[in-house]
């Protein structure tokens, strides 16, 4: 009887060639567009094409960047996201592949102290090995979540009583990881 042996392996987060943006509707007529510029993560895979890998990944709140540094000041403060008491966003979760290159990224998200459950679309862009003999693989992840969810409850009304900020937040990610 042989006894099969899974070898597990490791992947990070690139950072140089990885983006993290969101958007949300403001006045419900427009959309603005933040990145975090911060962030790590790695994943591990038992299989080549990363079903069902482990995933973790986490965002240094105060490196949010919506391209207006007062805007970005309310964003961290106890407004929004509580930076000095929550400074990171946190991720664990698994890929589940579905169809072809598509895949599920189901996983727990802790957001200003809270966690909830969270599935995400996630695409599989293949692996290729750069000019410098590393193996990179790459995701592009896209999703929604609800910002009251995760207690980010702040909000104002134009004088026709439409919100000045929309409750669902749209998130993409292209994720490109290092294997080793």
């Amino acid at each position: 009887m042989s006894t099969a042996t899974l070898t597990t392996t490791k992947w990070g987060i690139d950072t140089t060639h990885t983006e993290v943006q969101f958007k949300v509707k403001h006045l419900v007529i427009s959309t603005v567009t933040g990145f975090f510029k911060k962030f790590s993560g790695s994943v591990e895979s038992e299989t080549e094409n990363f079903d069902g890998a482990a995933v973790t990944f986490n965002l240094d709140v105060n490196s949010i960047d919506t391209n207006q540094n007062d805007r970005d000041a309310h964003l961290k403060s106890p407004d929004f996201f509580a930076a000095e008491q929550y400074p990171t966003i946190d991720f664990v979760g698994t890929l589940k592949k579905t169809t072809g290159t598509n895949y599920k990224l189901e996983g727990a998200l802790t957001l200003r102290g809270t966690t909830k459950a969270v599935v995400l679309d996630a695409e599989f862009g293949g692996t290729m090995v750069d000019p410098w003999g590393n193996t990179k693989a790459g995701f592009e992840i896209n999703g929604k979540i609800n910002r009251k969810d995760f207690g980010l409850n702040w909000n104002a009304l134009t004088e026709a009583g439409g919100m000045v900020v929309s409750e669902d937040v749209k998130i993409h990610i292209n994720a490109e990881l290092t294997k080793g």
